[in-house]
């Protein structure tokens, strides 16, 4: 018999004592209506039927959950990525992690919300009974793997450590379960036990008819560690986890607070009071348009009204707290200085990171750490790492409070003009713009992308003068494959004629620089001039049957150097800003591309391997051309052959 094993430790009845107002923010109006004077007190003298109205009456603001939900959401804007170090079947398992259908990104992304809101989690790595099971092939056909249990705040009863080898171990963890036992044909009822978790062993306590609490049932486990991982908002110590948004939760208390009495000043301005001087006690009056008040000689009637003037006053402190509290969300967001653990990632932004950036590396841990145990049940040596999306600081608060107010606004919960103002009020639009000014610009430039729907007014573009068209213009580029064809295989006394047409080829271009600095009023077709360099290429192939190695030195020497003016005017060409349609870029790769082949082929003249063309980024090799020849050694054809090498 032990009847502490459902008592809370003394670090969770600490930390725990915000849980009761966080929840009741997290459960909306309803919640808070029921909490009644727990959060909302009763006036001094107030009548309970009158402190009824007033909380019956009053709304929830509800800047905590709303802020809550935005920024645990954060990073899982991205799945969660698992890295190339975790096991196959491990990674196959993260698409039903806990056994109930949720994948690892559904899962992580409860847990951080328990973070975001109570500041602590847990999960247990558990493994089912497996008796008989001693091979993968045994695992798989029987469907027994490990698995994630999520414990909720307040689940978790306490825990004891001990320093073991050097590190903080737990040595013991208590849990709180509600397991559900059918009774009869079709009723069931709900049992409440506690999971004791040891280092190789468990037991389950429940209590007994008498109310005390019994050894259920115990066991023992193949790992020799306690498979229980904690998740933090802000890490305190083992276990203990402050909620980063705690502050933000007792100032929407005090906005819930306010409210109602707003509520309650408004209601007693708007309903006046008829005070009337020399009336007898007993003088019944009707009030109304068709009736008539007697009232003594010297006698008076009037209102009394309130002056309105702590209702604005009431008003404006709401607004400020409200803005207060944006504020405090917002702080998660704006990256701060800190320093780097050896655990986390270099780079040149990680020295800056937010609250919560640092919040999801720590989770980022827990849940290696979940993986970790995993595989430590089925003896893999590692179990690998998961990576979150953190890219999501702000460079300063107006710029993460411009987040939350553009969530807000996409919410229904802010108006356009609000939001407007809000923005102007941090900076990020122009002092001297207007909501009206801004209006006007917003109907002018009609409806935002995606949102026009069938039946919207069609607005007819500005006119735009009329362009007299123009007749599509090309170069003129046959002289270019005239000298192209015109090289043939020279003599081995005579390479003039290769001289000639290379020479001709430069002039070509050069004529074809001062037509496209000239201003263009249509389309270039510079698709001749791939013909030419591709016609080039292939002349130049010949000379590889040139039998005098000397001479075949020789011109290859003139082709190299022949070229290299002709790649610097194109490139010249390409950087004239004048020529608009040309895509004189691709063309100069494809030169490029070309001569790399020649110059690759002229090397290996008489030499039997085919022209290797390299990728000029990678250095690689992007195909290979041979050359046909017939019987006569004529060139026929080439054959290209993409390829790549490892």
């Amino acid at each position: 018999m032990n009847n502490s094993v459902r008592e809370q430790s003394a670090s969770v009845v600490a930390q725990s004592r915000h849980w009761p107002l966080i929840t009741a923010l997290l459960g909306g109006t309803a919640t808070m209506r029921e909490a009644g004077e727990t959060f909302l007190p009763k006036w001094p003298n107030e009548e309970q039927d009158s402190y009824n109205t007033r909380i019956a009456i009053a709304t929830l603001y509800p800047a905590f959950s709303r802020t809550a939900e935005v920024l645990a959401s954060k990073p899982f804007s991205k799945p969660v990525a698992l890295q190339e170090d975790v096991p196959p079947r491990i990674a196959e398992w993260m698409q039903d992690c806990d056994l109930q259908g949720h994948n690892l990104h559904v899962f992580s992304s409860q847990l951080l919300r328990d973070c975001i809101d109570y500041g602590v989690s847990g999960v247990l790595v558990d493994y089912p009974p497996a008796n008989g099971i001693k091979t993968q092939a045994d695992e798989k056909a029987t469907g027994v793997r490990p698995y994630f249990t999520r414990y909720a705040p307040g689940t978790v009863l306490g825990w004891r450590t001990e320093r073991i080898s050097g590190a903080e171990r737990l040595i013991q963890v208590r849990l709180l379960e509600t397991v559900t036992e059918y009774v009869g044909d079709f009723g069931e009822q709900s049992v409440e036990q506690v999971r004791v978790l040891l280092r190789g062993q468990w037991q389950v306590w429940r209590k007994s008819d008498k109310e005390e609490w019994f050894l259920f049932d115990e066991g023992t486990t193949t790992i020799n560690e306690i498979p229980f991982v904690f998740f933090y908002g802000i890490r305190k110590s083992t276990g203990v986890g402050e909620a980063p948004l705690i502050e933000l939760a007792y100032q929407n208390i005090e906005h819930w607070q306010s409210c109602s009495d707003q509520q309650t000043i408004l209601h007693v301005a708007r309903v006046p009071i008829l005070a009337i001087i020399g009336a007898d006690t007993d003088t019944q009056i009707t009030v109304g348009a068709k009736n008539a008040v007697k009232i003594p000689q010297g006698g008076s009637m009037s209102f009394v009204e309130h002056s309105g003037a702590a209702i604005g006053a009431g008003r404006q402190s709401i607004l400020d707290l409200e803005e207060r509290m944006r504020q405090t969300g917002a702080e998660l967001l704006v990256l701060k200085p800190g320093d780097v653990t050896a655990t986390q990632v270099q780079s040149e932004n990680e020295a800056n990171r937010c609250a919560l950036q640092r919040i999801v590396e720590d989770f980022e841990d827990s849940l290696d750490q979940c993986l970790q145990f995993m595989a430590m049940w089925v003896n893999e040596p590692e179990g690998g790492h998961v990576t979150l999306f953190k890219d999501f600081g702000a460079a300063n608060l107006a710029e993460a409070s411009a987040e939350l107010l553009l969530k807000s606004n996409q919410a229904g919960k802010l108006s356009d003009e609000t939001y407007f103002g809000e923005l102007k009020r941090r900076g990020i639009v122009t002092p001297d713009a207007t909501w009206e000014d801004e209006q006007e610009k917003i109907a002018e430039q009609g409806p935002a992308l995606g949102t026009m729907s069938e039946g919207d007014p069609v607005i007819d573009p500005a006119p735009i003068d009329p362009v007299e068209p123009v007749e599509q213009q090309t170069l003129d580029l046959s002289p270019v494959l005239d000298a192209i064809a015109a090289i043939e295989k020279p003599e081995p006394s005579d390479d003039s004629e290769l001289k000639a047409s290379i020479a001709s080829l430069s002039q070509q271009v050069a004529d074809l620089s001062a037509q496209v600095a000239e201003p263009q009023t249509a389309e270039l077709d510079l698709s001749p001039v791939n013909d030419a360099i591709a016609a080039l290429a292939e002349k130049v192939a010949q000379l590889e049957t040139k039998e005098e190695p000397d001479d075949a030195d020789e011109v290859r020497q003139i082709v190299s150097e022949s070229i290299a003016p002709l790649l610097a005017k194109i490139a010249e060409l390409s950087a004239k800003p004048e020529a608009k349609e040309p895509d004189l870029e691709a063309l100069r790769n494809n030169i490029m591309r070309d001569v790399t082949g020649i110059v690759t082929q002229m090397q290996q003249i008489n030499q039997p391997q085919p022209i290797v063309i390299l990728d000029q980024q990678t250095g690689q090799v992007k195909k290979q051309i041979t050359i046909k020849r017939d019987a006569e050694n004529n060139i026929i054809g080439a054959e290209m052959t993409p390829q790549t090498l490892n």
